[in-house]
């Protein structure tokens, strides 16, 4: 198969609309071609392109930044000599200098199908200010690795932030340039759009149910090892919102979850007795690992590891928002009085619980406190919302 980037170098007709205009790149370690050129070197050396700048997202187009809420700067391409800007650091959008750079932004990004996984917020403030300045946006597709299952609670009216674009659900199961044409649509943006869709993607094929097979993995931020952490995150990426540690500062951030004065074993018994149709689709394993940094660093943990991989996965059964939450539930059961809710900003959002603003309002914090709460309750609220979600997405579908 072929992604956005390689099917725009391999077509010179995809490429003449490009022909005598300046072009950006908006990039990351991830944008590669199929034989791991970065898209960025592979653009400069395509005969006919002009490129006049690129631009970064979070963790900057060299992924170097670690952790959350940790900026970018601006910078000089030092093979190119052309500007690269960032969109997390000053500024979040392109404005000012940086618009009177481009004419037509083609954005490569590779994205992980989860609604908080700040690419996608990205996204739609470049289509926001392209809009606004009469400047083309081209999203050269990727596949979306967490396939086409749908999963969470749809983000509510207010809880907009830079983890929250919009009334999308935790899984969203659409690509990068399927959630463009959303954007276009529910925004009603007057913006010269295209997608270079991908060629024989198939997100529901055995065995990568959205990642194909023959492609190498590349960390799109620095916590994105793998493909199950990619599978994972929709669940995982909750435990940011709580004194958890999610295995930042071990080899597997983002696919385990622990903390020092948790009994594992009794955790796994109790998500078992409260939801075990919750916990299908993946193995768990009782682990003990030590973060080198990053919370609890230098402590002893005891948790779990999430493996949805091998004979253990199964892409429809598998629930990943459903199985943290279900973990959430049964440490609060076990612990009434644990301090599971961390209290601090948040990307950039203040006054507000972290895991609130993760999941686009309290409902699912409340139902882990409540202790009259049942899995059902969380389960057919959840199920609402997904239904709705499904049928809204169908428009936006190029695959």
């Amino acid at each position: 198969m072929k992604f956005g980037i390689d099917r725009l170098l391999a077509d010179a007709s995809l490429r003449r609309p490009l022909e005598g205009r300046r072009v950006a790149i908006l990039a990351h370690p991830a944008s590669v071609t199929e034989d791991l050129t970065h898209s960025l070197d592979a653009l400069a050396a395509c005969g006919g392109l002009r490129l006049t700048a690129a631009f970064g997202p979070q963790h900057g187009l060299r992924g170097d930044k670690q952790d959350n809420m940790v900026e970018s700067d601006d910078f000089t391409d030092p093979a190119l000599g052309i500007p690269v800007f960032s969109l997390y650091g000053e500024v979040r959008r392109p404005t000012g200098q940086s618009l009177g750079t481009f004419d037509v932004i083609l954005v490569d990004l590779q994205d992980l199908g989860c609604r908080i996984y700040t690419f996608i917020t990205t996204l739609l403030y470049v289509l926001e200010a392209a809009a606004a300045n009469g400047k083309e946006v081209w999203v050269l597709d990727r596949p979306n690795p967490a396939g086409r299952p749908v999963e969470g609670l749809t983000l509510r009216d207010g809880w907009e932030s830079f983890v929250g674009a919009g009334p999308l659900p935790m899984r969203h199961g659409l690509t990068l340039g399927e959630l463009g044409h959303w954007f276009v649509a529910t925004r009603k943006l007057d913006v010269a759009y295209r997608v270079i869709e991908m060629e024989g993607w198939e997100p529901d094929a055995s065995p990568g149910f959205g990642w194909p097979a023959e492609r190498i993995w590349i960390n799109p931020s620095p916590n994105a090892p793998n493909l199950p952490m990619a599978r994972a995150y929709a669940g995982t990426v909750m435990l940011e919102g709580t004194t958890l540690s999610e295995g930042r500062g071990t080899t597997r951030p983002l696919e385990l979850f622990g903390a020092p004065d948790l009994d594992a074993r009794a955790i796994a018994a109790e998500m078992k007795g409260l939801a075990p149709h919750w916990l299908e689709g993946c193995a768990l394993r009782r682990v003990s690992f030590e973060p080198t940094f990053h919370k609890h660093q230098g402590k002893l943990c005891h948790g779990i590891q999430i493996h949805p991989e091998g004979r253990f996965y199964d892409h429809m059964a598998f629930k990943p928002w459903r199985l943290q939450a279900l973990a959430f539930r049964a440490i609060r059961k076990l612990y009434p009085d644990y301090p599971l809710w961390r209290d601090f900003p948040y990307e950039y959002e203040f006054g507000k619980l972290a895991i609130d603003v993760i999941n686009g309002g309290p409902e699912l914090r409340e139902w882990v406190d409540d202790p009259a709460s049942a899995p059902a309750d969380l389960d057919n609220a959840a199920a609402a919302d997904e239904l709705a979600w499904t049928e809204e997405r169908r428009e936006a579908m190029l695959y």
